[in-house]
């Protein structure tokens, strides 16, 4: 079970351990818990994916068949790995939640690799020493052609996305292609409920959201906005942001 995973799975550290990243692990651990129960509830509280679809579309136009591609926080791989792997490229789908990668098995069992990973462990030593994953380590700099990264990095603190995004920028080849979907707002961490959990979201102003992909060595190619109300939930309407970037360098 995630649970399992809020210790250091490389050398069994716990929250109170030296490591004073150690509670930062466990409060995604805990996030991730959360989409274990959460499970398929999730695509039924959101069945519009026009604007994750789109951007599939992009990459598929954009790549030919055989480019690597790393869904950062596949879910349950509906859409995204499903519409890739069947336009051609190889996918490897990335997820922290026990529970979506194993609906994301069920859904798209020969779309994809997986592997149950903490995004910020993403391109370094960790990848290999906690995770026992060194294709996505350190040794793996360049090797994806592109990435998608849909409604998973707002899952973090504002402080934690940039270095994310920096290590995801790592993994891919020089103007290699980022998707990403985001919700529009002014928020860092704030606690929200969701489908009977507590769950924290953070997002980005348009321009601030802009400039923090340039800091972290993207440009943004198109972008499109969609308001949005959540189906099956109460929480309030909401704007998604979908942008296609590159990176630069």
């Amino acid at each position: 079970m995630t649970t399992g995973q809020i210790a250091d799975p490389a050398q069994g550290h716990g929250p109170g351990a030296s490591d004073p990243r150690a509670g930062r692990r466990a409060g995604r651990a805990l996030q991730a818990v959360a989409f274990d129960a959460i499970g398929a509830a999730y695509g039924a509280a959101f069945p519009d994916k026009t604007g994750q679809l789109a951007c599939g579309r992009w990459l598929l136009g954009a790549l030919p068949a055989g480019s690597r591609v790393l869904d950062v926080g596949c879910g349950t791989g509906d859409p995204t790995v499903r519409q890739l792997a069947a336009g051609g490229l190889r996918v490897t789908g990335v997820d922290l939640s026990d529970g979506m990668l194993g609906l994301a098995r069920r859904t798209a069992p020969e779309a994809a690799a997986y592997h149950r990973i903490d995004m910020y462990d993403l391109a370094t030593p960790r990848a290999d020493r906690a995770w026992g994953l060194p294709e996505l380590g350190p040794a793996a700099a360049g090797r994806f052609d592109a990435a998608t990264a849909f409604f998973s990095l707002i899952l973090l603190p504002q402080r934690e996305i940039p270095t994310v995004l920096g290590r995801i920028r790592t993994l891919l080849r020089p103007g290699g292609l980022l998707a990403l979907g985001v919700v529009e707002a002014d928020l860092d961490h704030a606690p929200l409920p969701f489908l009977g959990h507590e769950i924290r979201i953070s997002g980005y102003l348009r321009e601030e959201l802009h400039q923090m992909l340039s800091r972290a060595g993207f440009t943004v190619e198109a972008q499109t906005g969609h308001p949005y109300a959540p189906a099956s939930t109460t929480l309030p309407p909401e704007e998604q942001l979908f942008l296609c970037c590159r990176r630069t360098g």
